[in-house]
């Protein structure tokens, strides 16, 4: 006969798997709210612990909502319900749902984020980009992930790379010599212009990342390698949800667990269209 996980079961497996003392100093993960003895049967992934997935996680009665990003990375004293996280945490607590996040140390991981984006592009021979150590398995972990490709141009990845990632408003910008070739790839889910640097010196031919302001993309540019593809934030992190969920459910089938773990496919990025500029330059 099947049996029941609680919360705090379900953050006991995080843990093994994205200890919360990998994260950043800065970062704030694990449970934010709900009760950890709270039995679970219907899990909800995300990337952004947002109005439209907390609406989709009461709708669909889950127990708990696992998300990349934390619904707080400051401090807060204040939590009335005219303020849309006020709203959002006495929404989740009145339908009795979990809420829980792995952020950095989900990013730095052995089949944490970066890994996902790499294998969802189809690089081989992965490594970090900057390594951060070993888990407790011996396997290397760190910041983004660097590897190879079949021989191509950058051109003809920038199409690769649209085709695979998540569909998005956003899209994919490209910078560089279009006509180079590619053979390593270097990326890092989320915001990454502060890694330009480790991309270029690991002799990367393209650099995946998202959130790249103009004076560092363009100073990188005017330098040479690696050709720079901006996509969005949430695109270059959701393919890592698809990953945690069969992560999941294998563990529960193999403990024997009633467990449904599903993956939110709505698009959370901030932006809603995309209006190309028309006008002259007179």
């Amino acid at each position: 006969m099947s049996k029941l996980w609680t919360v705090s079961d379900v953050i006991a497996m995080m843990e093994r798997w994205y200890p919360s003392r990998t994260a950043h100093t800065w970062d704030r993960v694990g449970l934010v709210l709900g009760n950890p003895q709270q039995p679970v049967k219907r899990i909800l992934l995300a990337v952004d612990p947002v109005k439209a997935t907390v609406n989709e996680a009461i709708s669909g009665a889950y127990d708990m909502l696992l998300t990349h990003h934390p619904l707080y990375l400051r401090g807060t004293s204040f939590l009335p319900e005219n303020d849309p996280k006020g709203r959002m945490v006495a929404s989740l607590i009145r339908a009795n749902i979990a809420l829980y996040t792995a952020h950095t140390n989900a990013d730095i991981a052995h089949k944490g984020v970066a890994d996902a984006l790499g294998e969802r592009l189809g690089l081989r021979d992965m490594r970090p980009l900057i390594s951060e150590g070993y888990d407790t398995e011996k396997h290397e972990i760190g910041t983004g992930r660097i590897g190879c490709v079949e021989t191509t141009t950058v051109t003809a990845f920038a199409d690769h790379v649209a085709r695979v990632l998540p569909a998005g408003t956003h899209g994919l910008f490209v910078g560089g010599d279009i006509d180079a070739p590619v053979r390593t790839v270097a990326v890092s889910g989320g915001a990454g212009d502060q890694f330009l640097d480790a991309a270029r010196q690991a002799k990367a031919d393209v650099y995946l990342t998202a959130d790249l302001r103009h004076h560092p993309a363009s100073e990188h540019c005017e330098k040479g390698t690696p050709a720079l593809f901006c996509a969005s934030h949430w695109a270059t992190e959701w393919p890592w949800l698809p990953v945690l969920a069969n992560r999941i459910q294998a563990e529960a089938a193999a403990e024997n667990v009633s467990l449904s773990v599903e993956v939110s496919t709505m698009c959370t990025e901030p932006w809603i269209r995309h209006q190309p500029t028309l006008g002259g330059l007179q």
